[in-house]
């Protein structure tokens, strides 16, 4: 166990120096905004407007309803104004970094800078994810698609592992799943519609993306494939050219969409992203380094 710590901790210095060191934060800023317009300048007679009425919802469902989601789960005992605001940052992080690790890095920062335990902090972020994956199955589950039989397969199979591990957990070192933020049935559920609820609005900018680049797709089937291409989302990737967008494209090709639309949709939805998390997140990031916005006293929970 202490070798394990050993080489745990060496790591987490060295992703914690970097999503909390600015040049680094500003350089990969500026290589994944510069990937994503590169792509969509590859994609010609794109009509912005309808792409822009999809961004509208889905800035409210990425930071309004993820943040409400992050504070239903909390136990950081923090307002709603600030997981608004550490979940805003967090994206600007998120999307310059594989795997989108550096906005789970930089709540777990956040957190521990108003006193919470990194194990504590560790777990609800960790639990936060796992509800948002719960979400993204359930929406599909509503929307009455059969999800393709590997996606299933790889879900049912996540789900039996935590399932097994929290049982083994609770029978072997009971201290320790008390420790656990387990969330009550009511806070569970919540969790969950906020989720569905997000994911609705991915498929609303995903519908408005494509009719930019002139083209058009069942809503139906565009779920099956957004569901299926998040499979792709445990390799790593830069957002705008990770697996996950070319397992994108591909389903969109899949149900009749042509490649060159469903590259240009693909393309204006990963750019897309960057106009509220420039906004909201750098925003709140710009004014947090000039000092407009101070921390809690930090105490121990």
């Amino acid at each position: 166990m202490q070798l394990g710590h050993g080489r745990i901790a060496p790591i987490w210095r060295i992703a914690h120096a970097i999503v909390t060191h600015r040049i680094t934060r500003i350089t990969a800023l500026l290589i994944a905004v510069g990937l994503s317009l590169w792509n969509v300048d590859r994609v010609p007679h794109t009509a912005f407007l309808p792409a822009v009425v999809g961004l509208l919802p889905f800035a409210i469902g990425k930071y309004v309803l993820c943040p409400l989601r992050w504070h239903a789960l909390s136990g950081s005992g923090r307002t709603r104004r600030w997981h608004l605001r550490a979940y805003a940052e967090s994206e600007v992080l998120g999307l310059i970094s594989p795997w989108h690790a550096g906005a789970d890095l930089w709540r777990i920062h956040r957190l521990e800078r108003v006193g919470l335990r990194r194990t504590a902090a560790v777990s609800e972020v960790a639990l936060d994810r796992f509800v948002g994956a719960v979400g993204l199955i359930a929406a599909v589950a509503v929307c009455g698609v059969t999800m393709p039989p590997a996606v299933l397969a790889v879900a049912a199979g996540a789900a039996a592992v935590v399932l097994v591990a929290a049982l083994v957990v609770n029978r072997r070192r009971p201290s320790l799943a008390r420790r656990w933020p387990w969330p009550s049935p009511k806070v569970f559920a919540l969790g969950v519609l906020l989720s569905v609820g997000y994911q609705i609005t991915i498929l609303g900018l995903l519908i408005g993306a494509i009719h930019a680049v002139g083209d058009s797709v069942s809503a139906m089937q565009l779920v099956a494939v957004f569901g299926a291409s998040q499979l792709a989302g445990v390799l790593p990737g830069v957002h705008g050219a990770s697996p996950r967008e070319g397992a994108l494209v591909a389903g969109l090709a899949s149900i009749g969409v042509s490649w060159t639309a469903a590259f240009g949709a693909v393309a204006l939805t990963a750019l897309l992203y960057w106009i509220p998390a420039l906004l909201l997140g750098g925003g709140c990031l710009l004014l947090r380094w000039r000092g407009w916005f101070t921390e809690p006293h930090p105490g121990t929970t």
